[in-house]
């Protein structure tokens, strides 16, 4: 079980105030285009491909442009809906800061726009001297410091104006003109089969503190869009059962389908998964039905930091410490304190115990990673990072703050944050309503920015045989569930087993390992977690601990290169839980973790001349992606 073996082929308050699907046989190994990253992988991948109902899909749920406010706070003047389109579709396009040529290595299948609900527009268009804006109480407020080039004090003037601003007539009509522009873009750039758009926001609520983002995503399109108006937390206040309401509500009233994306729950002083609301109150049954009606999928990886957990909640697993992220959305240097409301692994934990209390479990979540950038380019490529915000860019201007004179958590740099993430999805063709459809059923996984492939599934009688055969996936969803999915106990004594793939990224570095990460109730309602190491690359021995020992370094910190010459082109396996108790509810998520590779600190290090310790971050990391879950429910 333990080596590479040829297997078929398978397939920010206000703000932050402040590839394709190809097919199968396409994802054989290729050489790498980048000739300084890395060499060419060790070995050819099979050529069997998988005959399968469903392809994988990458795309991003969360890009902001030059609309959003804190965007045009950190200089994005130039990157509108449609360029951020036609950067994402993989043409050339100009960074909005250091004005150079930009481009993604590999076109993403699909994008959604998601611009900050909150004064959608507003900045941008006073600055751009929109008759409207300019005449509004906010351009009468604000526009003398932006042409002055004094945004920040002008943002200062907005926040202490809030009360009035919202009651301005022009707001309204900014965001409502700025929305259709929205719409005009994603209906223009949608080629069903080719690339997907989806319309959305961000709903931008901060509480005492902590980051409860949601981002909101349609499935309609310009017909059922013009009927709304993004609805931000300046409408609802900072509870999310408000934003649940109004989705519930204008669901019934124009027939439109939504979704909401918790985000960066790493940043959320342990509300985003708590077992109260925000004011402390236990949650009820009917809030964990809400929740769990209009939240199936949360964003586990972005820019600022990874989500999936902590060294201080999961001190047994070597691999959490992992892309940390410390800065509160805040304008001092309050840093975050890892709490188990801020982790999804926790989360799920917690959903657990309220399903077995409330009935209904409110953080069944599967998972995605985005990548929240704010320059309008959706770029989670680490040797081409682009910046969160236009500003971070420059490696000259990672070491004085993401914002400077007052920063995104304060002392957050532009090395303190990573280049991820992308959306990984499972589904019949690149479509709105197929690809929104496996948001909902959760057929979907994470990864930070690497385009690896995992296939997942569970079911009662799975063999070697159904692991090796050439339509694997199909058995997979003809005999049990895929990622996302349920298995039920029915009385059974069957222990039931998981099937799992997975395929380097074509471009990127070899495989690693691949663990299977469990979490359970017990009989006295406590969780537990446990890490297993269930396939990696080449004759490693687990020690006496049951580790699996590292995999090694190819990094070269010199010229920031390395080699494929570790690790595995694809690593598959058949895996039974040993702790198996049919008693106990449970769940199963995949972790796959990639050789490591340069981090875009080491990059700059190199640029720079500098060493990359100067720089607070490691050199290398080890890319990794995160499947959804399989729930394990007992016998009722």
């Amino acid at each position: 079980m333990n080596n590479s073996i040829k297997l078929p082929i398978i397939a920010v308050g206000l703000f932050a105030l402040a590839a394709c699907g190809e097919d199968e046989a396409a994802r054989t190994e290729a050489p790498q285009p980048v000739a300084p990253l890395a060499d060419t992988a060790s070995g050819e991948s099979s050529a069997v491909a998988d005959i399968s109902p469903t392809n994988v899909y990458f795309g991003d749920t969360h890009l902001h442009t030059k609309w959003s406010l804190d965007a045009f706070l950190m200089q994005n003047r130039s990157v509108d809906p449609d360029t951020a389109y036609r950067f994402a579709k993989g043409l050339p396009t100009v960074h909005p800061y250091h004005r150079a040529r930009v481009q993604l290595q590999r076109p993403l299948d699909f994008l959604a726009v998601t611009d900050h609900a909150e004064y959608l527009g507003v900045f941008p268009k006073i600055g751009e001297g929109d008759p409207v804006a300019v005449a509004s109480a906010a351009g009468k407020l604000l526009k003398e410091d932006i042409d002055a080039g004094r945004e920040f004090m002008a943002f200062g003037k907005m926040l202490g104006s809030t009360a009035g601003l919202k009651q301005d007539k022009a707001v309204d009509q900014i965001v409502s003109s700025v929305w259709g522009d929205l719409i005009d873009a994603a209906e223009r750039h949608n080629e069903p089969g080719t690339f997907t758009t989806f319309l959305g926001w961000e709903w931008t609520t901060i509480y005492q503190g902590a980051n409860l983002h949601r981002i909101v995503l349609m499935k309609d399109g310009r017909d059922k869009a013009e009927q709304i108006i993004p609805y931000g937390f300046l409408e609802s206040g900072p509870d999310p059962r408000a934003l649940w309401s109004w989705l519930e509500e204008t669901t019934e009233r124009i027939g439109a389908t939504f979704i909401a994306i918790p985000h960066n729950s790493n940043i959320s002083k342990g509300m985003m998964f708590s077992k109260n609301d925000i004011n402390g109150t236990p949650i009820t049954p009917d809030y964990a039905k809400i929740s769990a009606k209009w939240e199936p999928i949360v964003e586990v990886t972005q820019v600022k930091g990874d989500s999936e957990s902590h060294p201080r909640l999961s001190p047994n697993d070597e691999f959490a410490d992992f892309e940390v992220y410390e800065h509160l959305m805040s304008m001092t240097d309050e840093k975050a304190e890892a709490q188990p409301g801020d982790y999804v692994r926790n989360g799920l934990m917690v959903g657990l115990e309220l399903k077995e209390s409330l009935g209904t479990n409110p953080f069944k979540y599967g998972m995605i990673g985005s990548t929240d950038a704010h320059t309008g380019l959706s770029n989670a490529e680490e040797m081409n990072f682009t910046g969160k915000y236009p500003t971070d860019s420059i490696p000259e201007n990672k070491g004085i703050g993401v914002i400077p004179g007052a920063g995104e958590g304060g002392g957050s740099k532009g090395w303190d944050l990573g280049a991820a993430g992308l959306a990984a999805v499972w589904a019949e063709e690149n479509s709105r309503e197929a690809i929104f459809t496996a948001f909902q059923r959760r057929e979907t996984y994470a990864t930070t920015g690497t385009r690896l492939k995992v296939r997942f599934f569970g079911g009662w009688d799975f063999s070697e045989d159904d692991l090796n055969a050439s339509d694997f996936a199909s058995i997979g969803y003809t005999r049990g569930v895929p990622m996302g999915g349920d298995l039920v106990n029915t009385g059974s004594d069957k222990v039931p087993s998981f099937m799992v793939y997975a395929v380097k990224d074509p471009l990127g570095a070899n495989l690693d390992r691949v663990q299977i990460v469990k979490g359970w109730l017990d009989q006295t309602g406590t969780t537990h977690e446990k890490v297993f190491d269930v396939v990696w690359a080449g004759d490693r021995v687990k020690n006496a601990e049951g580790k699996v020992p590292a995999v090694g370094n190819t990094v070269d910190l010199e010229t920031a290169r390395y080699e494929n010459s570790i690790g595995a082109v694809e690593l598959s396996t058949l895996w039974s839980d040993p702790d198996f108790d049919a008693a106990l509810s449970a769940f199963y998520y995949v972790r796959v973790l990639e050789i490591p590779t340069p981090r875009h600190t080491l990059f700059d290090a190199v640029a720079l001349g500098q060493s990359f310790t100067e720089m607070g971050k490691p050199a290398t990391i080890q890319e990794r992606a995160y499947t959804s879950p399989i729930w394990y429910e007992p016998a009722q």
